[in-house]
């Protein structure tokens, strides 16, 4: 799908709500006739990329929930951009992308405006096109063909399986299967010359699940998992009670209002560097050779 096609979307989805906020009762027939689009187009506006706004279907005709209005100091424009945010992986590039960047902007500089968001995620912007090729990849199981710049080696071709496209501490990453079935992490912007095979492949519920359960882009997959256990000084332990980690466990509760609790990891690199940064009030009780190790990284840092 080409930038233009998203502007188009965008100004689509700008005008049915503009249409319901004045109080129109439309049907999908109508709508898709109004913007010459098909009806499953239409159902896809108001199931997906309308889905956070109080639109519904009453005797086949679409309505605004009674009592609901738009806010007339922010321009419909921009509700529909920050309702889209909530499917942000699926809206980016063209010049959708660029609304929604001014909008966080002003949500982030308005000293009059109570929210402040600090985002500090990677801008891929200028690869719409290509994640565009990997997400129907994605969603249809076909087998792709890439170039890959690892910065280490000339760039080499793959052949992968793609399974998601994901983010980490601000970075985008494309996780998929290669030939030999491993599960590979490629730096996204590394990625290019995208190639959709028609080969098509089947994954299982192993592969979401290990990254709902993974703490950062160091898991590994070929790998046992195993727990670290760790004290949580008083101090911090708050912070571990407000977002705990994704496979935080707890283990107790002292009377100090520390915490004792357990994170299970595939690689010790997962949670080396949470522990680097609450030094020193984070501190491994089990396993000695991760305690070993870091307290060995300290010394060399010291030391030079």
């Amino acid at each position: 799908m080409a930038k233009h096609e998203y502007d188009k979307i965008l100004t689509r989805l700008i005008n049915i709500l503009s249409l319901l906020n004045d109080g129109k009762e439309l049907t999908t027939k109508e709508l898709a006739e109004q913007f010459n689009v098909t009806e499953r187009t239409i159902l896809r506006d108001m199931n997906e990329r309308l889905y956070s706004f109080p639109v519904y279907k009453d005797k086949k005709k679409w309505k605004m929930q009674d009592g609901f209005k738009l806010e007339k100091n922010n321009s419909i424009e921009e509700e529909v951009v920050l309702g889209i945010l909530e499917k942000f992986s699926s809206s980016i590039g063209g010049e959708f992308s660029t609304k929604a960047h001014k909008l966080l902007n002003k949500i982030k500089n308005d000293e009059l405006n109570p929210i402040y968001t600090k985002l500090n995620i990677e801008d891929i912007g200028d690869m719409f096109d290509e994640i565009k090729l990997l997400e129907d990849a994605i969603k249809s199981k076909n087998i792709i063909e890439c170039t890959y710049d690892d910065e280490v080696y000339e760039p080499y071709k793959e052949i992968l399986k793609p399974l998601k496209i994901v983010n980490y501490e601000g970075f985008w990453y494309l996780v998929a299967l290669d030939e030999d079935e491993y599960v590979r992490k490629l730096y996204l912007k590394k990625v290019s010359n995208i190639k959709v095979k028609d080969e098509v492949f089947e994954t299982n519920t192993k592969i979401d699940n290990m990254l709902k359960n993974s703490i950062s882009i160091w898991f590994q997959s070929d790998r046992e998992a195993f727990d670290v256990h760790l004290h949580v000084d008083a101090e911090i332990s708050k912070y571990f009670k407000r977002k705990p980690l994704p496979t935080q466990k707890l283990h107790s509760v002292n009377q100090d209002g520390s915490l004792e609790i357990v994170v299970t990891i595939t690689y010790d690199m997962e949670i080396t560097p949470i522990i680097k940064y609450w030094m020193p009030y984070l501190k491994i009780i089990e396993p000695k050779w991760l305690e070993e190790k870091i307290a060995k990284d300290v010394r060399e840092f010291l030391n030079k």
